[in-house]
């Protein structure tokens, strides 16, 4: 986390929005303001190209936030599933900022907000960083001295409870292009006894739940890989590895040497400024967190006063709890905001989704999402690597 500039200390009003719940209420209703009329302003607005999804250059070494949100509208057969891939996304980004909207139904013309504005992790910008918290990756390419950082960013599934992805440093061991999949024993009992016999090696292929790409982390039997199921990215769903949609983890694939470090982090609150301004970011903690929410956001405070200054004063604390216990995952400007301050700087987009005819059914994504998830390996087995 970087220097803070002198933060303002206005008050944080309710945001309230009807039918399409963009953003929560914070509380003290009577300094509410009409949230209805600011997503109407913003649905006047004409529609842009979106951002891009995936590279962002930094302007400086203290810029902490990196993109922007966006406003779209869906079409007649959009679901969060086809929102989330095209604009970069995982499901459970999307679903947790737009609570109220059908997400395998939201009918056409509903404005949709795409959380794609992000706080970086409070980590050395080097290397993989990997925040479960908020199922985001950020992949800091090498440079040379003086050359602009970039940083790109990807949704990731990661591991369901009980089957955690692990937290700590690593490194980039080995890379598989097309790899195997040899099953272990503790992943074939489970699927077997949920009426799903699995092989005991898998080839590759369209079946083949490691996609075609890995990267191998001396984790033992830990990956970062593609999936054959794309529609899970974003969410719980592995026995620990960690995935990507097939065209993220092509990217990084080419990208990702070996050697290079990997840091696996648990940052449910991240705070950051850009442009003078100081943002908080909050997801909802994961279902296991061990960490309660008061610790967290002690140390939030913590950092943030060492920094800057602020939240020293209660009022202060009292906005950030306000924007934490409404976790949406979208950066909000918690001591300079209007109530509507997402809306009023919303970038509204065209939609660019264009449905595959060829993709699953509505049933057929809703059974992937319901059925036990195929795991990855495990138990110190390993994929064929180069």
């Amino acid at each position: 986390m970087h220097a803070f500039s002198r933060p303002f200390t206005l008050s944080l009003a309710v945001v309230i929005l009807p039918a399409c719940s963009l953003l929560g209420p914070y509380p003290d209703p009577g300094e509410g303001a009409d949230a209805g009329a600011s997503l109407a302003r913003a649905q006047a607005r004409p529609e842009l190209d979106p951002i891009n999804r995936n590279y962002f250059a930094l302007a400086s070494p203290d810029q902490d936030v990196i993109g922007e949100p966006q406003l779209v509208r869906t079409g007649q057969r959009d679901t969060f599933s086809d929102l989330a891939r095209e604009y970069g996304l995982g499901y459970d980004e999307l679903l947790i900022a737009n609570p109220g909207v059908d997400p395998w139904l939201p009918g056409e013309g509903t404005p949709v907000l795409l959380p794609t504005q992000y706080v970086l992790p409070d980590t050395p910008r080097e290397g993989l960083v990997l925040n479960i918290a908020s199922k985001r990756l950020f992949y800091y390419p090498p440079v040379n001295d003086g050359e602009q950082q970039v940083v790109m960013t990807f949704p990731i599934g990661i591991g369901r409870v009980g089957w955690e992805t692990p937290l700590g440093e690593a490194t980039v061991i080995g890379k598989a292009q097309d790899p195997t999949w040899y099953v272990p024993a503790s992943v074939r009992k489970e699927h077997a006894e949920a009426g799903d016999p699995l092989p005991s090696v898998v080839p590759p292929g369209p079946d083949n739940p490691l996609g075609r790409h890995v990267l191998q982390l001396d984790m033992p039997g830990y990956l970062i890989h593609g999936t054959n199921q794309p529609y899970g990215v974003g969410m719980r769903v592995s026995h620990g590895c960690v995935r990507l949609y097939p065209e993220n983890i092509e990217l990084l694939y080419s990208l990702v040497q070996r050697g290079e470090s990997v840091t696996i982090v648990n940052e449910p609150y991240l705070a950051g400024r850009r442009d003078g301004q100081l943002y908080l970011e909050a997801h909802p903690a994961l279902q296991d967190d061990t960490v309660d929410t008061e610790q967290r956001l002690q140390d939030l405070f913590a950092a943030v006063r060492g920094e800057s200054g602020a939240f020293v004063e209660q009022h202060e604390q009292a906005l950030a709890r306000a924007a934490v216990s409404d976790a949406r995952g979208i950066p909000v400007r918690v001591l300079a905001a209007d109530a509507d301050e997402v809306l009023e700087r919303v970038r509204v987009v065209r939609n660019t989704v264009q449905r595959d005819p060829e993709a699953p059914t509505l049933e057929e994504i809703r059974a992937i999402l319901d059925a036990p998830s195929e795991a990855e390996v495990a138990d110190g087995e390993t994929v064929a690597s180069e």
